[in-house]
Parts: structure tokens; C-alpha cells; sequence
């Protein structure tokens, strides 16, 4: 019998996340082309006329808008908080707390500005060698997505994004530029950010303009194909170029709960959790479950599917399962139910959570739950890349920033994440979302915070960008210091 756990391993990796386009800027800087995250125009969430300020989806039109009169709109990811130049002072504060892993992105756009180059930019292949090598300095393991919500804007007026097959060669090519360059100093990779969030936004995931296809969902699982054989390509050549390198796969964990026990309503919370598992179950096992065999056929989608995709599927498994969990889900069964399956956000609200000011539930068992399933599921070691809360943040008139309620969020998930070691989860690691203040991906907002580390600049991008650390800031260190201990 396995002896039981008490804590976190020794050598767990405690750290934060973030994603290029969401703090580097320098948009224009050293040879670096337009993105997909480059084109999300900021939308005053209080101006008359706007129902919702998300930007998580550009169609034909704005995107040639954006392109023609850029002068006309605010794209906050354009300047970030400018990490591009002061990556070595926030990355000293990274090492203030402790950290034992930064988990970053690149920019592809960096390294292939239009995505079709045959030779990549040198100046943006040594941004990110710098950016390793004060990593290294510190201790701190990077831990690196290969593509995190971006893509070159080109593949997007070119092909359309990765509802076609061309972008594969494309992103295999760029990927082992990456590891022919970084594989004596990054260890630790991921794939796809998120690669359900297909099912939320076209554009954000697969760099797909929605209004020109037909069948979104159609099209979301098409795209969601190639970069699984992306995915699949890309892992066995970091296998071969890098032998003791570690990559793994990602998901938006969504939990779903049945709103009530009638057995309806608990096979459609089953169903709605083998689509949000779909995603590891074919990276992880390296072939579809025969279960989406019946959901597409029920949801007339026909997947294209060539000669020797199964077999670059199953050589290209990963060796380990990271997720992002911020909410669990309520679903029940009703005529829409297939279609909301695998959304970020559900209609329904749990009556026994709390929610956030951005109206997220939170719900740290959930993680618990989340972890117990993809463990027993896939038996691989897990990682918790994205966990942390939202909030608009007050600096106080002596310039502390007091913020309990994300100490609060955040310890409890610390709580759950032990107690599913305990249950004998294999854990690898813990990276809380925007260690730093960040952009936001949703909203292109400034003032939806989720930083140990305060950044002043507001949502049009003004301010001194003094980065100030939060309550929580101090409270993080202690519990890095303890290995979890001490909460």
C-alpha cells in the first residue's frame, strides 16, 4: 500500500503565471509583427451602447477596421505593462516571493512576424534567452506555453486560422525553432493555453473570424483537430530534440454539477464533462473517445479527418495535464444543454457560492473534485497553471494595497489542492493567474486585477507603471517558504 501524503512533495513547483500578450507590449518593438491579441479593442464596459465589454471575438469587418484605422481604438494588449523592458524587475520580485517556476508564453509573432518567414527574428529569440537566463539567476524554472490566445494576424487574413490544415507545418516549425534554441534552459512546456476555450471564442482560441464560417461549433471542433495534430507533432519533436524535457497539455477546467438529482439533469452533467475532458482524453491517450462519436453525429458535425492523423495522435502523447480553474458550472438537462456544454459561463448560478465581482462562482472544492477525476482518468502527474481572482483593487492613501479576499480565495484553493495530495493526487505544481497585474484576456481591462504585484496604470493605459507589492504579496511568500504549511 502507498504510503499517504501529508503536504506537497518536496521540490513542488509554487509560482505564478502570465501570458505574452497580456504584459510584454513593445507591440512595434525589434522586428515583432500583429497578432490576433493585438487586434482586441478595448470597450468601456460604461459607455452608452455597450451590452458587454468582452473582446474575445473580432469579426471580418473590425478586424479590417483595426488594421485600417488603428488610431480610432484603445488595444491595451499592445502595451501590456510593459514587461519587454522591465522584465528583470519583475522578475526580481518574483524571486522576492520565492518563486519556484514562471509560467510565460511567446510570442509567436516575436519569432515569425507574419507566421510564414522561413527564418525566424533573431532580436526576438534573444528577448526570450534574456528573459530564461534572469530566470536562471534566480532559481526560477520556466515554464512556457507555446501558444497562449495568439497568432500571427496573417494566418488569419491568410488561412482563415486553424480552421485550415497549412497552419500545422507553420506552428511545427515555429515550435522546434523553440526548443533547437531554449533546450538547455526550459524544461517545462505546454502545448495549446486552453484549448477548449475553442468552444468560447473562435477567435481567441483558433484565430478562426467567426462570421466566415458557417456551423460555429463545426468549426470550432475542425480547428480544434488541427491543433491537436499540431499538438501531437509538436510533442514528439520535443521528445526528440529535447529527451528530459517535460510537456504537457492544458485545459479550462470546467466542473459540472447537476442542478438537481433527477437523472436528467445527472447525464447531462456527465456528458458535460466528457466534452470538457475530450480535450486531455485525446492529447493524453492519443484517440477520440468513442463518446464524441455520438455527440457529433447528434450535433451533425463531420470532422476532416486524413490519412495518418490517428497515428501522429497517438506518438504524440503528453507527459503531463495542466489546467486553469477559476469556477465550477450548474447544468441541467434542457434543449440547449449540448450547446452551452464546454462554455466558459454558465446560465445557471450555484445558490450555495459566492460570487466574484466579476460574477464567477467560486468554489474551491471544485478543484478538489476537478483533480480526483483527471487523476483517476489519466493517472499522470497534474499541474494548476491558472487559479486566482479578479478584483478591482484600492490603493489606500498611505499606498498599501490591502487585498484579503484574494488571500482568502486563494488559500482555500491551497486548502483543496492539499487535501487532493492527501487523496493521492500526483501535484506537480501551482502557478496563481497574473502574479503581476495584467491586461485582461476577456475584457482588455487594467482594473480587473488578479497580482500579488500592483501595477499602476489604469484601463487607457495611464499611469507611472510602478509595480507595488500587495498584502498578498508577503502572505504568498510565507506560504512558498512552507511549502504550503503555512496558510
Amino acid at each position: 500500500m502507498n504510503k499517504l501524503n501529508t503536504g506537497f512533495q518536496e521540490g513542488f513547483l509554487w509560482g505564478g503565471a502570465t501570458a505574452a500578450n497580456q504584459i510584454e507590449g513593445a507591440f512595434d518593438v525589434d522586428g515583432k509583427g500583429l497578432s490576433t491579441s493585438d487586434m482586441a479593442a478595448y470597450k468601456d464596459p460604461y459607455a452608452e451602447g455597450v451590452v458587454n465589454n468582452f473582446t474575445f471575438n473580432v469579426n471580418s469587418t473590425e478586424l479590417k477596421d483595426y488594421l485600417n484605422n488603428p488610431e480610432k481604438y484603445l488595444f491595451p494588449k499592445r502595451w501590456g505593462i510593459d514587461f519587454y523592458h522591465r522584465y528583470k524587475e519583475d522578475i526580481a520580485l518574483f524571486a522576492e516571493m520565492g518563486f519556484k517556476v514562471f509560467r510565460l508564453s511567446i510570442s509567436w509573432v516575436r519569432i515569425f512576424p507574419t507566421g510564414l518567414e522561413d527564418e525566424p527574428n533573431e532580436a526576438g529569440l534573444a528577448f526570450y534567452d534574456a528573459v530564461f537566463e534572469e530566470c536562471a539567476k534566480y532559481g526560477i524554472e520556466p515554464l512556457v506555453t507555446i501558444s497562449h490566445y495568439e497568432m500571427p494576424i496573417t494566418l488569419t487574413e491568410k488561412y482563415n486560422g486553424w480552421i485550415s490544415r497549412e497552419i500545422i507545418p507553420l506552428f511545427e516549425k515555429y515550435s522546434r525553432v523553440l526548443f533547437n534554441r531554449y533546450k538547455n534552459k526550459v524544461k517545462y512546456w505546454i502545448t495549446f493555453n486552453e484549448m477548449n476555450m475553442n468552444l468560447n471564442s473562435l477567435y481567441t482560441g483558433a484565430g478562426i473570424l467567426e462570421d466566415l464560417v458557417g456551423d460555429k461549433l463545426q468549426a470550432a471542433y475542425q480547428a480544434s483537430h488541427h491543433q491537436f495534430l499540431a499538438s501531437a507533432l509538436v510533442v514528439k519533436a520535443a521528445k526528440e530534440i529535447m529527451p528530459d524535457a517535460k510537456i504537457g497539455c492544458m485545459i479550462n477546467q470546467i466542473e459540472s454539477y447537476a442542478k438537481t438529482t433527477k437523472p436528467e439533469d445527472q447525464l447531462q452533467a456527465l456528458k458535460s464533462n466528457q466534452l470538457n475532458m475530450f480535450y486531455p482524453d485525446v492529447q493524453v491517450r492519443g484517440t477520440y473517445p468513442t463518446y464524441m462519436s455520438r455527440y457529433f453525429e447528434d450535433e451533425g458535425i463531420h470532422i476532416e479527418i486524413h490519412d495518418g492523423d490517428e497515428k501522429i495522435l497517438k506518438e504524440g502523447t503528453v507527459d503531463f495535464v495542466s489546467i486553469s480553474y477559476y469556477m465550477s458550472h450548474v447544468t441541467e438537462a434542457r434543449k440547449d444543454a449540448s450547446r452551452l456544454a464546454g462554455t466558459f459561463d454558465s446560465p445557471m448560478k450555484n445558490e450555495y457560492l459566492e460570487l466574484s465581482q466579476w460574477d464567477w462562482p467560486i468554489d474551491p472544492i471544485g478543484l478538489r473534485i476537478s483533480l480526483l477525476k483527471l487523476y483517476d482518468r489519466y493517472e499522470l502527474p497534474l499541474f494548476v497553471a491558472e487559479n486566482g481572482l479578479g478584483a478591482k483593487d484600492i490603493v489606500s492613501e498611505t499606498g498599501e494595497i490591502h487585498d484579503d479576499y484574494r488571500i482568502d480565495y486563494i488559500r482555500k484553493h491551497i486548502l483543496e489542492m492539499k487535501e487532493a495530495v492527501k487523496d493521492g493526487v500526483e501535484l506537480m505544481g501551482y502557478t496563481t493567474w497574473g502574479c503581476i497585474d495584467l491586461i485582461s484576456c476577456g475584457t482588455s481591462q487594467m482594473s480587473k486585477r488578479y497580482g500579488f504585484i500592483y501595477v499602476d496604470q489604469d484601463d487607457a493605459g495611464v499611469g507611472s507603471l510602478e509595480r507595488k507589492p500587495k498584502d498578498s504579496f508577503y502572505w504568498y511568500k510565507k506560504v512558498i517558504e512552507t511549502n504550503g504549511e503555512v496558510l
